[in-house]
Order: C-alpha cells, then sequence, then structure tokens
C-alpha cells in the first residue's frame, strides 16, 4: 500500500486547535478524593519535541494536536474543554444558564472541566445537559455536572435507545471489552515517546468515578425541536452509525453545528479493537449525506465530540462529504472485492484509498484503520468463515501453535527462523512465528523477549494510535506479565439504568453450562412497580443449561419452585450477592433453588491472559 502522506507544510489543523483559546487547566492532573491521579495532560509534555524514531511522524503529529488542553472558545456563546479526557465537553451559553453537551468519562475530569469554564467565563447554574450518544466517554462524568439532587428540573436530552445501548455493552461481554481496552488505549503504558502517545481519538481514557443520570427528553425523530433555557436546537437522529443510539444536532441562532462523533479528524472504527457490535460503514456514510443537505447553510462552524472545530460552511460541507465519502468507499470497494472472491485478509492487503482522500489528514487511520476496517465490513456481511473448509476446524491456538514448532523443527529452530525474518524486515511473520513459540512453549523467555522485540518495531512504525498501543502493551506483558488494571465500569447508576431483562441475561451469560446440564428448575421474580404499584412477574428456567426467561402475563400456567416479589434496588442488591432475608426479600416456596441457581454462575476473571495462552 502507498505510504504517501499529506504535507507536512499544512498547519490548517494546528491553527484550528489554537483557535480561540482561553486558558489551560494548570497543573493538567486531576485527581479522585481518594487522591489517586484519574488524568494527566502534562506527562505529554514531551510532545512538543520532534517527532523520534520510536514513532510514526502521522501519529506523533495527531498526538499533538490531541495533547492541547483547555477551554475554547467555538463561536459566541458556545466552548469547549478540550484535552481534560479522551473526549470533548462543550458548553452551550443560554439566558439563565448553562448546557453541557458529553460530561466526559469520569465525574473528576467533567467537573475540572466545568470549574476550568467557570474560571474564564463566570458562575452559571447548568440548566440542561445533552448526551449525543450511548458510549461512555460522553455521558460517565454527569454526576461531575450535576451532583446528587440537583438534577431535578434541568432537562437532560439524548437519542431514542440511548439508556439501552449505554449500559448494555457492560451485560453481555464487558469483561472481555474492559480487558482489550487496557490494550487499545496503553492504559498500563507509560507516556513516552518510546511507549504510549496517544490513542488517535484523544490521548487516552481518564481513570475515575464513572456516572449515569438518565435523560428525561428522549430525541426520536430528524427534524424534533427542543429549546433550553432560550437556546433552540434542531435534531438528526443517526441510528447505527459510529453508535446504535447518536445524533447530530444545529444551533440555528448560534449557526454552530454539532456533529457528535460521526465525523472527526481521523478515520474512526467500523469494529473497535476492543471489539463491539460491527458498525455499519452504509448507513454512517448516507447519516453524513442527509446531514449535508438538511443543515445546508445554517452553520458557521462545525463541533464534534472529539478534536478540533472546522470553522467556514463551505469547508464543513467538504469535511462532512469527505468523510460520507471515506465510509461509502470501505463499504463498497470491500464488498466488491469480497464478491470477486477475496477473503478479508486478502481484501484489507489490497485496498487503497482514493489519493484525494488519502491526502486529507482527517482521513487518515488514526484510530480506525483501512486494514481492520475492512476486514469489519466483511466480517459484518459474511462473517468469521472466509469459505476456505481448511479454516472451518482448526485447532485452538495452543494446540496449532505446538504443530506449527514441530514442522519447524523444534523451538530453537523456530527461534532461529524468526530471527531469519526479523533481519530481513518482516515483522509480521515474524510476529506470527514467534507468537507460535510463545503459545507451544509459554514458558519460553528467550522466545518472549524476542516476540516483544518485534511487537516494539511494529508499534513505533504504526500510524494508527490504537494498533501501536496495542503492540507496545503486549510487549509489556510478554516481558513483565500481567499487570491488574485500576478500571471499575461498575456503580450504582449504571445497574439502576439496567432493565430486569437484561440483568437476568447478566446472570445467564456467566452460568456454567456443563455444571447446570442436568439441572432443571423455575424462579419468578414478581419485580414492583413502585412501592404501591403492581409487579412485573419474570420467569427465569434453567433447563439443559441454559438460563431463559420471560414475561408471564396474567397468571403463570404453572406454577414456579421459587417465587420472589421485590423492587428492583433489592434485585440488585441480591445479584451483589445479599442474602434474601437481609434485604428483606418476599419469598414463596423454596429457598434453596435461589442458591442452586447462583452455584452456577461464574466469575470472569478482569485480567485474563491475551499474549500468552
Amino acid at each position: 500500500m502507498s505510504e504517501t502522506l499529506p504535507s507536512f507544510d499544512d498547519t490548517t489543523d494546528f491553527d484550528n486547535a489554537d483557535r480561540g483559546f482561553l486558558g489551560a487547566l494548570v497543573p493538567g492532573a486531576i485527581t479522585a478524593a481518594d487522591g489517586r491521579t484519574v488524568w494527566d495532560g502534562d506527562v505529554y509534555d514531551f510532545l512538543k519535541a520532534d517527532c523520534p524514531d520510536t514513532a510514526h511522524p502521522s501519529l506523533w503529529r495527531q498526538a499533538q494536536l490531541c495533547a492541547r488542553q483547555g477551554l475554547y472558545e467555538v463561536t459566541g456563546g458556545v466552548y469547549q474543554v478540550r484535552g481534560l479526557d479522551l473526549s470533548n465537553m462543550t458548553i452551550v451559553e443560554g439566558e439563565h444558564g448553562i448546557i453541557v453537551i458529553d460530561p466526559l468519562i469520569s465525574t473528576e475530569t467533567a467537573a475540572a472541566a466545568l470549574a476550568l469554564y467557570k474560571e474564564h467565563r463566570g458562575e452559571r447554574p447548568v440548566t440542561g445537559m445533552i448526551y449525543t450518544h450511548s458510549h461512555g466517554d460522553h455521558f460517565g462524568g454527569a454526576r461531575g455536572i450535576l451532583p446528587h439532587g440537583t438534577e431535578q428540573g434541568v432537562p437532560i436530552v439524548a437519542p431514542a435507545g440511548f439508556l439501552e445501548h449505554a449500559v448494555s455493552e457492560n451485560v453481555y461481554a464487558g469483561n472481555a471489552m474492559t480487558r482489550r481496552a487496557v490494550f487499545m488505549y496503553g492504559a498500563n503504558l507509560p507516556k513516552a515517546p518510546d511507549a504510549q502517545i496517544g490513542a488517535g481519538l484523544g490521548q487516552t481514557t481518564s481513570l475515575g468515578t464513572i456516572s449515569l443520570i438518565p435523560p428525561t427528553v428522549d430525541v426520536t425523530f430528524t427534524g424534533q425541536e427542543v429549546t433550553i433555557d432560550g437556546v433552540r436546537i434542531v435534531f438528526q437522529l443517526t441510528p447505527g452509525t459510529e453508535a446504535p443510539a447518536e445524533m447530530n444536532f444545529l444551533f440555528p441562532e448560534l449557526r454552530a453545528l454539532c456533529l457528535a462523533e460521526n465525523a472527526t479528524h481521523n478515520m474512526h472504527n467500523i469494529l473497535t479493537l476492543r471489539g463491539a457490535v460491527v458498525r455499519d460503514s452504509r448507513v454512517w456514510s448516507a447519516y453524513l449525506d442527509e446531514a449535508v443537505e438538511f443543515f445546508h447553510g445554517q452553520y458557521d462552524v462545525g463541533f464534534a465530540s472529539h478534536h478540533w472545530p472546522t470553522w467556514g460552511h463551505d469547508n464543513v460541507v467538504r469535511f462532512l462529504t469527505e468523510q460520507r465519502d471515506l465510509y461509502a468507499y470501505l463499504h463498497d470497494q470491500t464488498l466488491r472485492l469480497a464478491n470477486e472472491g477475496l477473503t478479508g485478509p486478502e481484501i484489507a492487503e489490497r485496498i487503497e484509498l482514493p489519493p484525494a482522500l488519502a491526502a486529507s489528514w482527517h482521513a487518515r487511520g488514526y484510530y480506525g484503520s483501512l486494514s481492520h476496517n475492512s476486514k469489519a465490513v466483511y466480517q459484518r456481511y459474511l462473517g468469521w468463515f472466509d469459505g476456505n473448509v481448511a479454516h472451518l476446524w482448526e485447532h485452538p491456538p495452543v494446540e496449532i501453535a505446538k504443530r506449527y514448532v514441530a514442522v519447524a523443527g523444534g523451538p530453537a529452530a523456530t527461534l532461529a527462523k524468526a530471527r531469519e525474518y526479523v533481519d530481513a524486515g518482516d515483522l509480521r511473520f515474524a510476529a506470527t512465528l514467534l507468537n507460535h513459540l510463545v503459545f507451544a512453549e509459554s514458558g519460553n523467555v528467550e522466545a518472549k523477549e524476542a516476540l516483544a522485540s518485534v511487537y516494539d518495531r511494529l508499534g513505533y512504525g504504526s500510524e494508527n494510535g490504537t494498533w501501536r498501543n496495542f503492540y507496545l502493551t503486549s510487549a509489556l506483558e510478554l516481558r513483565e506479565g500481567i499487570r491488574k488494571t485500576d478500571l471499575d465500569t461498575s456503580n450504582p447508576e449504571m445497574s439502576m439504568a439496567l432493565t430486569v431483562p437484561m440483568l437476568v441475561d447478566s446472570i445467564a451469560v456467566r452460568i456454567d453450562g456443563p455444571r447446570a446440564w442436568d439441572d432443571d428448575l423455575t424462579v419468578d421474580l414478581v419485580v414492583l412497580d413502585g412501592p404501591t404499584g403492581a409487579g412485573t412477574r419474570h420467569r427465569l428456567t434453567l433447563h439443559n443449561g441454559a438460563l431463559t426467561q420471560r414475561v408471564v402475563q396474567g397468571a403463570p400456567r404453572t406454577p414456579a419452585g421459587l417465587t420472589l416479589t421485590l423492587a428492583k434496588a433489592q434485585l440488585l442488591g441480591l445479584l451483589a450477592g445479599r442474602s434474601l432475608q437481609e434485604l428483606g426479600i418476599q419469598a414463596e416456596g423454596d429457598p434453596a433453588l435461589l442458591a442452586r441457581l447462583f452455584s452456577y454462575v461464574t466469575k470472569p476473571d478482569p485480567q485474563f491472559p491475551i499474549v500468552t495462552p
């Protein structure tokens, strides 16, 4: 593939990133109540130097832009705090107070961002809050903006489906996603020229307290208007784009357009390396096209939930048009090549962007990449199987690794052969070969160090921030083992936002099926709608190792072995390990059934191995 880069002489992005600067947070570190540092922007001061040999110059440039932090004026009445978390917090001034858009990841960083705004613009009450979409870096800091007891009467606006999607990721594959996110954002890496320098979309994620205040106003259709504190807002729903629930919106009187995370200054992910449901790049492109027409002529600046704004109506149109074409081209060319018989990896090697897009800094693969995004499009339509039956029933990693090493002549010969590929500059196959050796002999220290060295070099050459972090974190774990990561995605408000079926699902996906094969039990949960309200009966059935559920309308046809009548808060306490007696839950039937059910529930290891067997 071509390695041609846009011109480094073009300083437009730097000019825009610095425009409207009012002041920075000094010092740039933010701590939690217990003194723990949850964010430190000052550690990236090394980015002020020229690019070293340990980083791709294009990624270094992107990191320099993302590391800028402070309060910025976007246009009259619209301000952004950037560089205090992975995402931006935008503040719109109303008649009596302020509307906060996307309160970052952590309550601590959100509170610091709000304080920075007030330092420069004065004390104003929060009169509204908007979540652009359902990812945690756009709602987690909500309690830093509206502490408990202060949210009454404050409209909180979000796209339809926000709450379900905001919490569901943590139910079904949350443990695996959280572990892989450590690699994606380089959470355990030092911040240094030869280590973590950024993530492309921003520098990294904060490590503070995550919260969630449920929305009070749902946006359900494009063209819907809401007025908050005298500020009129016109919405465009964009479901299934960068997030399952997302929206763009316009402030007509301010002539400012919020693009959420649908158009940022990099190629985004169709499938993130931490894992997620594959996004629909065709729909993504279509909604960007709709935005160009729907909002045409009504704004002078476009800003997003990450990176820096774009000023000038025509410049925003060009930016949106190129972003539209980027996702459409990626989608259509992947399918063209797939329909010609190429597999995902083959397409990833073949596909190239048109020259005009490749020459645009905002289309570069700092966060998503052309390689893994094309594989994601392939996966969305055709799945993991490429049609070659040799790949249908391959051995799992350790067993296939042992056989590769045996074919290569044993561990010593495999190591020597891998070093030949390193010397020849074929780092990709050297990594493949050494990975087999590590999986075949997990105690082979020499093989681990050789593989770590290869990962170092692959990371240093990566233009993509998340690829770099994956490579360098893998090298770190090969050398030092798995580190405990201080990432806590649980909090009471997130749990309360889960529906009862989602809470039951959180148990179902952790049932040890083989141990439960021969058991057969039924538990009814009558969950009260309020202190005096009627309850909804949820029937849980464990049969053939599968826990299934359904809502029972009216009287049940057959009795349950155990019926529990409880409030949702009591159900959460039960799932947290508290007893029926302690929680005061009314029980009819055999309480031992509950203990039997919970005995099959496993607790996943949050530090499971990835780069070793």
